[in-house]
């Protein structure tokens, strides 16, 4: 047995890092680094993040993979994708640099901080109405591992939260709108909207013109999700309106963005360079060694991604 590392050591740490932290936790398993395989025959995991399958080997004992990347839109496409489970490597109770992300940009706009920002570059005393807690409805498009915390967190400073969904689900901590019939209500009712889809058909372009002209005149978006989710133009054109008031995109398209790009140097926008979270090797290591630890003892992946829907 052993696990074989595709080109994460080229993004996060370094070849010895990651030996270091698989050596802690799991030291009976043997790991490689891509392209020194060994005999594939002795490859049973492999892990990487947006992997290119075409410059892969067979791997004839596979028994699974994991993928660094929170998307795989790419990954479960590819037609030389091995038939062999793939699994997240996620924190099961999501990352709290996820969750002060979202919180401190929902925080940003609840008090009007691009505002006062900008006044501040006109030497402007501006004062204007503050809003509470519970006069600002949030909504978490996607409630997933990395929604459900910073959810809570701002349910517990007062707000009003709630969540959509792609499908039913049992009562949850906040309220939960459910399929594209229910999309208009959730928008409706939702003032901040903070997006952590997966990015399928059925969500891409998901934040469109359509989309925007749902919601509150005024309200703001926060799309830590994919870039493809939000149609720029758009996105552009219900800002320039006054449709609403601000968008913080940590998650663009293409990325990274282009100098040219109108979202740039928009004043209602935050463009921040998809830098969310950074997990640390030792934190991936974890997981995978739980995830080892569960197949080998003839359970599951604990995170498995469902190849049909995408995510």
């Amino acid at each position: 047995m052993a696990l074989l590392i595709v080109k994460l050591d080229q993004v996060i740490g370094n070849a010895q890092a990651w030996r270091e932290a698989f050596e802690a936790q799991l030291p009976d398993l043997p790991v490689r680094i891509w392209p020194d395989a060994g005999d594939l025959k002795e490859i049973e995991y492999l892990a990487f993040m947006h992997p290119d399958f075409d410059q892969l080997p067979t791997f004839p004992n596979l028994k699974a993979m994991f993928s660094r990347a929170a998307g795989v839109e790419d990954i479960v496409t590819h037609p030389r994708l091995p038939n062999v489970p793939l699994g997240k490597v996620e924190p099961p109770g999501g990352d709290p640099m996820m969750t002060e992300y979202v919180v401190m940009h929902v925080l940003r706009l609840h008090r009007d901080m691009p505002n006062y920002q900008a006044a501040q570059a006109k030497r402007q005393w501006l004062r204007v109405p503050i809003a509470r807690p519970e006069q600002r409805r949030v909504g978490f498009l996607g409630f997933g591992m990395m929604a459900k915390a910073p959810a809570l967190v701002l349910q517990s400073l007062g707000f009003k939260v709630s969540a959509w969904v792609r499908s039913p689900r049992p009562a949850a901590e906040v309220p939960l709108f459910h399929g594209r019939d229910q999309l208009a209500a959730f928008l409706g009712q939702t003032d901040i909207a903070v997006c952590l889809l997966p990015l399928t058909a059925e969500t891409e372009g998901i934040f469109c013109a359509q989309a925007f002209a749902m919601m509150p005149p005024g309200a703001m978006l926060v799309n830590v999700g994919r870039g493809r989710h939000v149609v720029d133009g758009d996105l552009i054109a219900a800002l320039d309106s006054g449709q609403l008031a601000h968008a913080a995109l940590d998650a663009l398209w293409p990325e990274p963005l282009p100098p040219e790009s109108p979202l740039w140097l928009h004043p209602k926008v935050t463009i921040m360079p998809h830098v969310a979270r950074r997990p640390t090797v030792a934190q991936l290591v974890t997981e995978m060694v739980a995830n080892i630890r569960s197949l080998e003892a003839g359970g599951k992946l604990l995170q498995e991604v469902d190849i049909a829907l995408g995510y």
